[in-house]
C-alpha cells in the first residue's frame, strides 16, 4: 500500500524575520539582564534587569507566534517610556534619547512582525503595521532634530536695562591688541563695529599666513597662539617659538626668528609681550635718553619653551644684543632640577608692566623636590632681575645665594598674570604645590599659596593680598586663566574695582582687586573629607562662589549618566555605581572616585571676553567627568607608566611619588564607545550679565562632524555641544567669536541672545582665541585665528586666516 502523500511546510521570510527578531530580542534582554544584575547588586536601578527579562519573554513570544506578543511589547515599551520620565533627571532630547530608542526600533519590528502573524485578528494586523510605521516615523523625527541645538537657556529678563541701552561707544579709532587680552585687563574686547550681527555673514578670507611650524614628530605642541597686534603688524609665536611679523593687510611676512627651542613636555606659545620704550611712563626722560642704541627701543619678548627670555627689535626681529647674555636670559638658573626645561618652562605670554616684565612658568608635577614655582620680573632693556616672588621665602623678592635654589616643589603660575598699572600690583593664579593628588605633607607655604590669586607689588615682587579659592587643593583644579580686571557692582550697588577669575570646579569668583575681598558672596560650604587616602588632611570646607552663576557643575548621580544607547548608558550607571562620588570635592582616594569637574575644566586656559560697554561677559566651559584611583607605589609596578599631561591614558598610570603613592590612573568616565558619561553638551558658551549676575544665555559649542564615537569623524554636524579649549573675543557691535571646538570652524554668536550668525570651516581645528583688529592703513577690520589643530587632532596644520568683509562694505560705524 502507498504511503498517503506528505506536504513540507516551505521556510518564508516572515520565518526569517520571526526568528531573527526573536534573536535580537533574546540577546538585547541577555545584555540588559547581565548589565542591569550588577547594577542591581551595586544599588543601582531594577529596569534594566526588569526589561531584560522582558526582551528575553518577548523573544519567546515572539518565536512561537503567540498572539499575546503584540500586547506584550507595547505593554513593554509602555512601562519604558513611563520609567524614562521618571528616571531622567529633566524632560529633554539628549535625556530621552538613549532611554527609547532602543527600546522603540525593537517596538517597531515587533509590531511590523506581529503584523504578519495570522493568529492576529485582521484589523490588529493592520493596526500593528501602521503602528510600527508611525513608530519608525517618530525614530526618523528624532534622528533628524538631532541636528538641533538641545540643552540650550535662554533668559532674556535677566538682561539688564544697562545692557539694553548700551551702546558701541566712541567713533572706531585704531587700537592696538597689546597684551595676551588684548588689554591690560584682560578683558578681550575688540571695541570695533564695522562687522556686525548684520553684515557678519560677507565675511571672507582676507589673507592666509603659512608659520613653517613643525607638524610632525614627537613633542611639536599645540598652536595655542593669539598673535598681537601693533600698528599695522602681527606679532606671532608658534609652540616652539618662532616667531614672526606678518603685515596686517597683506599677511606677507616682514621678518622671521626662530629661536630653535625644543622641550618634549606641554609644548605651547600663547603669545609674546611688547614693550615701546618712547610710550613708557614708568622710565623719566633721561632714563629713555640715555638709551642711545638706534634698535630695540620697541622689543617683542618671549619666553620660550626650552626655559629661556630673549628680546627682539619689533622692527626687524634682530635680537637686541644688549638685554641678557647676547638678547637672552636663562630662566633655569637656580630653579632646581629642571632637566633641560623638560621639568619646567613658561607656558602663557609674559606680561610687560612698564619697564618690567613678569614670567611665571609651568612646572612637572609628579613628585616631591620639583623646581621651584617662583614668579620673576626682569628688566626689559638689560634683562637683570627686578625682584623673585618665591611661596617659599615670600619677604625675600632677590635671588637666592649662588649656591642655591629657589623654594622647590612650590605652587607655580602657569597662565598669564594680570597687571593693574594703576594699582600698580599685578595678579598671580596660582596652582599648587606638586605633586598634584596627595597633599599629606605639603609646607604651609604651599597650604597658603596653592590655588589662589596673589596680589603682588609689580615695582617690589611684595605680596599685597591672597585669596585662595580651593584649600588644600589634590584635585589639580590649580587657577587656570588668566584674571580679569572689570568693575562690578557689589550687594549694595556701589561699583567696585574688580578682578573675575574663572576656575576648573565652574564657579567664576569676582573679587576686590585692592584687598581681595569676594565683590559677589563667597561662601565656606562643607564638603566631604572621607574615604580620604592614607595619610590625608583634607580641609573640611571649600569656597563656593554663590553669588555668581555656576557653569557645567551640576552634581552627578546615576540617572544623569548617559549613553548614546541604552548599552552604553548602563555601562556607564554601572561605572558610576562602582565609584566613589560623594558630590563635589570627592576626596581621591585608592578606590576608583570620580573627579567632577575634573581638572581639565569647567573653564579651562582659555579664559573669558567682557564687553566693556555692556558689562556682558562670556565664557566658554567643558564638561567631561575623570575616573581616578591613587595606586600604592607596591601596585604601580603593575602598570606602565605615562606623563602625558593630559589625562586619557587607558591602563596607565601618572607617577605621582607622594607619600605611599607611586602614581594616579586617570580615565574619563565615558562609555566603551569613548563617549563621555555625563549628558550633554560636554560644552558651551554662556553670557552672564555682570550687572544682575544672572546668565542670560548658554549655548551648546561644536559637532560631532570631526570628533564622533570612538574618535571617528562622523561628517554629521549635530551640535551636541562639545568640550572647548581656547577663549572667546567680543565686539562692540554685538558679536562674540570663538574657534575653540571640536570641529573645524570659526564661530560668531550674537552677544545679546547666543544665535549663530555666521561660520566659516577651517582646514584644522583651532583652540586659539582670535584676534580682532583694525588696521591703521586701510581702516579694515579684521578677525584672525591661528588654526594648527585641535588638542589631540589627527589633522594639524601651521595657518594663520584672516578675515574681512568686501572692500567697502561695513565702512560706516554702527
Amino acid at each position: 500500500m502507498d504511503e498517503p502523500f506528505k506536504t513540507e511546510r516551505r521556510i518564508t521570510g516572515a520565518d526569517i524575520y520571526r526568528v531573527l527578531f526573536a534573536l535580537l530580542s533574546a540577546g538585547v534582554g541577555l545584555v540588559l539582564a547581565y548589565g542591569g544584575g550588577q547594577l542591581l547588586v551595586l544599588g543601582g536601578s531594577a529596569y534594566y534587569l526588569l526589561a531584560g527579562l522582558s526582551y528575553m519573554g518577548l523573544a519567546a513570544l515572539f518565536f512561537l507566534r503567540r498572539r499575546s506578543a503584540l500586547p506584550a511589547s507595547i505593554a513593554v515599551f509602555a512601562a519604558t517610556c513611563l520609567w524614562a520620565f521618571y528616571d531622567a533627571p529633566q524632560i529633554g532630547y539628549w535625556e530621552l534619547l538613549p532611554r527609547l530608542v532602543v527600546p522603540a526600533i525593537l517596538l517597531t519590528l515587533g509590531l511590523w512582525l506581529a503584523a504578519l502573524f495570522p493568529t492576529v485578528r485582521a484589523d490588529a494586523r493592520r493596526w500593528s503595521a501602521w503602528g510600527g510605521l508611525a513608530v519608525m516615523a517618530g525614530l526618523v523625527g528624532t534622528l533628524v532634530l538631532a541636528f538641533f541645538p538641545h540643552g540650550t537657556l535662554s533668559n532674556p529678563d535677566a538682561l539688564s536695562d544697562a545692557a539694553k541701552v548700551a551702546q558701541a561707544g566712541a567713533p572706531d579709532a585704531p587700537q592696538d591688541w597689546e597684551f595676551y587680552g588684548r588689554s591690560a585687563g584682560g578683558t578681550r574686547f575688540a571695541p570695533y563695529s564695522q562687522i556686525t550681527p548684520a553684515n557678519v555673514n560677507q565675511l571672507k578670507v582676507a589673507w592666509v599666513y603659512r608659520t613653517g611650524r613643525r607638524v610632525s614628530g614627537s613633542a611639536f605642541g599645540t598652536d595655542e597662539n593669539t598673535p598681537q597686534q601693533i600698528g599695522n603688524v602681527l606679532y606671532s609665536c608658534t609652540p616652539e617659538n618662532l616667531i614672526t611679523a606678518i603685515d596686517a593687510d597683506t599677511g606677507q611676512k616682514i621678518w622671521k626668528f626662530n629661536p630653535n627651542a625644543v622641550t618634549a613636555e606641554h609644548v605651547s606659545c600663547r603669545g609674546v609681550g611688547y614693550y615701546d620704550m618712547d610710550a613708557d611712563t614708568s622710565l623719566t626722560q633721561e632714563q629713555k635718553a640715555s638709551y642711545t642704541a638706534p634698535d630695540c627701543r620697541q622689543r617683542i619678548l618671549v619666553s620660550s619653551v626650552d626655559a629661556r627670555l630673549f628680546a627682539l627689535d619689533a622692527h626687524s626681529g634682530a635680537v637686541c644684543a644688549g638685554f641678557g647674555n647676547a638678547g637672552f636670559v636663562d630662566l633655569k638658573k637656580q630653579m632646581g632640577p629642571t632637566e633641560n626645561s623638560r621639568r619646567y618652562h613658561p607656558t602663557a605670554a609674559p606680561v610687560v608692566m612698564g619697564h618690567l616684565v613678569v614670567v611665571g612658568g609651568w612646572v612637572r608635577d609628579i613628585m616631591p623636590g620639583e623646581p621651584s614655582g617662583v614668579v620673576r620680573a626682569f628688566d626689559v632693556r638689560d634683562g637683570s632681575l627686578a625682584w623673585a616672588w618665591d611661596v617659599g621665602n615670600p619677604d625675600n623678592t632677590q635671588a637666592p645665594a649662588p649656591d642655591q635654589t629657589y623654594t622647590l616643589s612650590t605652587p607655580n603660575v602657569w597662565t598669564v598674570p594680570t597687571y593693574d598699572k594703576e594699582l600698580n600690583l599685578v595678579y598671580l593664579p596660582t596652582g599648587n604645590g606638586p605633586p598634584d593628588y596627595w597633599g599629606g605633607d605639603r609646607s604651609a607655604a604651599n597650604g597658603r599659596f596653592g590655588a589662589a590669586v596673589v596680589a603682588v607689588d609689580a615695582a617690589t615682587g611684595q605680596t599685597r593680598w591672597v585669596s585662595q579659592l580651593i584649600h588644600h587643593d589634590v584635585w589639580d583644579y590649580d587657577l587656570p586663566s588668566q584674571p580679569v580686571l572689570y568693575d562690578v557692582t557689589n550687594a549694595q550697588g556701589e561699583k567696585i574695582p574688580s578682578l573675575i577669575q574663572t576656575t576648573k570646579t565652574g564657579h567664576i569668583f569676582v573679587l576686590d582687586r585692592r584687598t581681595g575681598k569676594p565683590v559677589t558672596e563667597v561662601v565656606e560650604t562643607p564638603v566631604a573629607t572621607t574615604p580620604a587616602a592614607q595619610g590625608e588632611h583634607l580641609s573640611p570646607t571649600q569656597p563656593f562662589s554663590v553669588g555668581m552663576p555656576t557653569i557645567g557643575a551640576d552634581p552627578l548621580s546615576e540617572s544623569a549618566m548617559w549613553g548614546v544607547s541604552t548599552f552604553d548608558q548602563l555601562y556607564c550607571r554601572i561605572m558610576f555605581k562602582s565609584s566613589v562620588y560623594t558630590g563635589p570635592f570627592t576626596p581621591p582616594g585608592e578606590k576608583p572616585y570620580i573627579e567632577w569637574p575634573s581638572l581639565l575644566g569647567g573653564m579651562n586656559w582659555g579664559g573669558i571676553s567682557v564687553d566693556e560697554n555692556s558689562g556682558l561677559m562670556f565664557v566658554n566651559d567643558m564638561r567631561m567627568p575623570l575616573r581616578m584611583s591613587l595606586v600604592t607605589r607596591e601596585n604601580a609596578r603593575r602598570f606602565k607608566v605615562s606623563t602625558d599631561e593630559v589625562p586619557g591614558f587607558m591602563g596607565t598610570i601618572r607617577p605621582q611619588l607622594a607619600g605611599p603613592y607611586g602614581g594616579v590612573k586617570i580615565d574619563v568616565l565615558q562609555s566603551p564607545l569613548a563617549v563621555p558619561c555625563n549628558t550633554p553638551p560636554f560644552g558651551t558658551m554662556t553670557a552672564i550679565d555682570l550687572h544682575t549676575k544672572k546668565i542670560v544665555w548658554q549655548v551648546p559649542m561644536g559637532t560631532v562632524e570631526d570628533l564622533g564615537p570612538l574618535g571617528m569623524k562622523t561628517h554629521l554636524p549635530v551640535p551636541i555641544g562639545m568640550p572647548t579649549l581656547g577663549g572667546p573675543t567680543s565686539t562692540a557691535s554685538g558679536l562674540v567669536f570663538f574657534a575653540g571646538t571640536q570641529d573645524y570652524y570659526l564661530r560668531a554668536l550674537n552677544s545679546r541672545t547666543g544665535q549663530e550668525v555666521w561660520k566659516q570651516r577651517l582646514p584644522v581645528g583651532a583652540v586659539a582665541a582670535p584676534l580682532i583688529y583694525r588696521s591703521p592703513k586701510t581702516g579694515r577690520e579684521y578677525v584672525v585665528i591661528s588654526a594648527g589643530g585641535a588638542s589631540h587632532s589627527p589633522d594639524v596644520g601651521d595657518y594663520i586666516i584672516a578675515y574681512a568683509l568686501p572692500e567697502g562694505a561695513g565702512s560706516t560705524t554702527h
